[in-house]
């Protein structure tokens, strides 16, 4: 793919010229070699050139909070989850032990083929595997918990969560997953960017999640889907999510083989926003949205996120009437432009960025209507369960 179009094809003759190249190159190695080979066996061995490595401990530097340390304390709280539709569908992915009750947090695109009447496995680092069942799952933000059903004898150590909102461009990361099945894998990298607006699919045609994503450079593949990211500190700062590929285009990454595999462009949800969904998944069974009460068209133009002159195809209005937009002032053909200080250029950048908050917080949105620019407060609304 990266010749260039339309380029001759090479003679025949320079092929021969440089398969030739290549066999005298070989041959001169071959002679080198035997040469050196009998010289070394005519020699005495009493004045042998080996040395051997002290294998001083501390210079491979396995303290605790080095990433050898860190990857030892959390593996054992990090899981391979496999599901399996009730049709046979399925794929492999990453959790991780939330509390001591034996929930485990990991994304919905991991285990919705086995939400409705499928088979769900956890398996820990020391190969004791456990039955588990969806507890709840957030189709909108890509987060789920699932509880193993008789975890009596599980060793339940809950991984510490960091903040989320305190993570910096350049902080290092310490993935953990099982990339392509190969479970236990551990990769390193750094925060690369924050806050970056992401939408993303399994690729088979369910709803969109959404989120205002950690991005990272840690090597992560398919089957890293909900595995930890981690801190310096061996704290959580996010859910590895999705990735941007070559290949595809990009999406959420389970344990599909069609997936291709990582370019150093990883997301992850950030721990903050999904622990509040977790625990709303332990508490109600169900994901609780914020949300402005209004429709923004979704396609990417880069000047904003519009409301829509008429409602959706489903007859629902363009602005929810008596809901939070609608109390601000806003109205059809208004784009907005900014979310506090967000700059938002697009119905996805929008949705990522409210998903951040929670129902009842107060947000300035910058929109612009008729060429002018209006700012108004907002006091977000709320949407329980996916539609």
């Amino acid at each position: 793919m990266w010749g260039a179009p339309g380029a001759p094809a090479p003679k025949k003759r320079r092929n021969g010229g440089l398969v030739a190249a290549v066999l005298v190159a070989a041959l001169v190695a071959g002679g080198i070699g035997g040469g050196i080979g009998f010289w070394a066996a005519n020699r005495s061995d009493t004045n042998s050139t080996t040395v051997s490595a002290s294998g001083d401990p501390e210079a491979l530097n396995r303290k605790p909070t080095s990433v050898s340390g860190i990857a030892q304390k959390a593996l054992p709280s990090v899981v391979t989850i496999e599901a399996q539709g009730a049709t046979g569908e399925g794929g492999t992915g990453t959790g991780f032990v939330y509390d001591k009750q034996g929930h485990i947090l990991t994304n919905n695109h991991v285990v919705a083929s086995a939400a409705q009447g499928g088979k769900l496995t956890a398996t820990f680092s020391n190969g004791k595997k456990y039955d588990a069942e969806v507890i709840g799952r957030a189709q909108g933000y890509d987060v789920a918990v699932i509880k193993l059903k008789n975890p009596s004898d599980a060793n339940l150590v809950p991984l510490p969560l960091g903040k989320s909102a305190n993570v910096q461009v350049g902080d290092a990361t310490i993935a953990i997953g099982a990339p392509f099945g190969l479970s236990g894998t551990v990769t390193t990298g750094i925060i690369s960017a924050k806050n970056r607006p992401v939408a993303s699919s399994d690729g088979g045609g369910a709803t969109p999640s959404y989120m205002s994503a950690l991005q990272t450079d840690a090597s992560i593949n398919p089957g890293n889907s909900g595995g930890p990211l981690m801190d310096a500190s061996g704290s959580v700062i996010g859910i590895n999510s999705a990735i941007q590929s070559a290949g595809n285009g990009g999406g959420g990454f389970g344990g599909e083989s069609q997936q291709s595999g990582s370019i150093g462009l990883g997301f992850a949800i950030p721990i903050d926003q999904a622990k509040r969904v977790a625990d709303d998944l332990i508490k109600k069974g169900q994901p609780v949205y914020p949300q402005i009460g209004a429709q923004v068209l979704m396609r990417d133009t880069g000047d904003g996120a519009t409301i829509p002159q008429n409602g959706g195809a489903d007859g629902s209005a363009a602005i929810t009437p008596n809901g939070p937009a609608d109390k601000a002032g806003l109205k059809p053909g208004d784009t907005i432009t900014k979310l506090d200080n967000t700059v938002i250029d697009s119905g996805p950048t929008l949705i990522s960025t409210i998903y951040q908050h929670k129902p009842g917080d107060k947000v300035t949105l910058t929109y612009k209507r008729g060429g002018k620019e209006h700012t108004a407060q907002v006091t977000l609304g709320q949407r329980t369960g996916d539609k």
